[in-house]
């Protein structure tokens, strides 16, 4: 098993993965996924009937070719977490997805709002892959705290100063 602070992936049974910038974890009934979140966004992919998911925090929304942890950028993390679900005798058909962050961190507006521009990048991909996205949180000026369960397919939202949502 990979070490979830340092890996690229990793693959945990039974206990919560805190899941930094640029990684990608998966898991089973039985584990949570957490994440802190700005302007990166936390995509969950997850299989309603297996109970089985995959989480990204995406930092960026393309790599350029850039080679690096594949959970960094939205158009590497999405297929990597896909062939980590196959591995796990995840099938795609099934899949849905929530996604979480986002936000406009410097409250500026202009040109390079990379917020926006994940969350535009990661809604065209799972389109493309046929992925519904059936809950989301995203935009806004603060950051989020995320907790996602395998077994229910809930995502607790916090966020300073603001009552928690369930999504």
């Amino acid at each position: 098993m990979l070490n979830p602070t340092t890996a690229e992936a990793t693959s945990v049974k039974g206990q919560a993965i805190h899941v930094g910038m640029g990684q990608i974890a998966t898991g089973d009934r039985s584990t949570q996924f957490t994440s802190v979140l700005g302007s990166c966004v936390a995509v969950v992919l997850w299989h309603p009937r297996l109970s089985l998911g995959a989480i990204a925090h995406v930092v960026l929304p393309q790599s350029h070719g850039q080679n690096g942890q594949p959970g960094k950028f939205a158009d590497t993390a999405i297929p990597t977490m896909l062939e980590q679900l196959a591995s796990m005798g995840c099938p795609k058909p099934g899949l849905v997805a929530k996604i979480a962050g986002g936000a406009n961190m410097f409250r500026v507006g202009g040109p390079l709002q990379i917020g926006e521009e994940n969350v535009a990048a990661i809604r065209e991909i799972l389109k493309r892959a046929g992925i519904p996205i059936t809950a989301e949180d995203v935009g806004g000026t603060y950051g989020r705290k995320i907790t996602f369960t395998c077994s229910t397919g809930e995502m607790l939202i916090e966020v300073a100063g603001q009552k928690a949502k369930v999504i």
